[in-house]
């Protein structure tokens, strides 16, 4: 079992940055490989970054890349998401999700957090 808590969201103006964080409990953090994924109004919930199990492997939605970062720190059981160059387009709640493997499909993961919601004012 795995809980998963995101925070760090705001509104912030275009062309600006936010850190989401998520915390997970338990003791088996570093088993999974850990996503975001994002849900504007009105649309489907889409993938946006993925991490493996010890961070060596990253993988992004070719609408953030190279605006966006993951990163994990297995010690403190979190994962992170560095959101730079905000787009107003980027505005959604934004929810980090754990899975065994890496995967960009949300229906692979199996724990998902409440979301925060991130809104990018123009």
């Amino acid at each position: 079992q795995v809980q998963l808590v995101e925070s760090g969201g705001g509104l912030v103006q275009a062309g600006g940055s936010l850190r989401l964080s998520c915390a997970a409990s338990g003791r088996t953090f570093s088993s999974y490989a850990m996503g975001w994924f994002r849900q504007a109004p009105g649309k489907e919930r889409e993938f946006v970054a993925a991490i493996g199990r010890t961070g060596g492997n990253t993988y992004f939605a070719d609408s953030v890349k190279g605006r966006f970062t993951i990163s994990r720190d297995n010690a403190k059981n979190t994962v992170y998401l560095q959101m730079n160059s905000l787009k107003p387009e980027d505005t959604a709640v934004y929810y980090c999700a754990a899975t065994p493997r890496l995967s960009s499909r949300p229906n692979e993961y199996g724990y998902w957090g409440q979301g925060t919601q991130v809104t990018v004012s123009s």
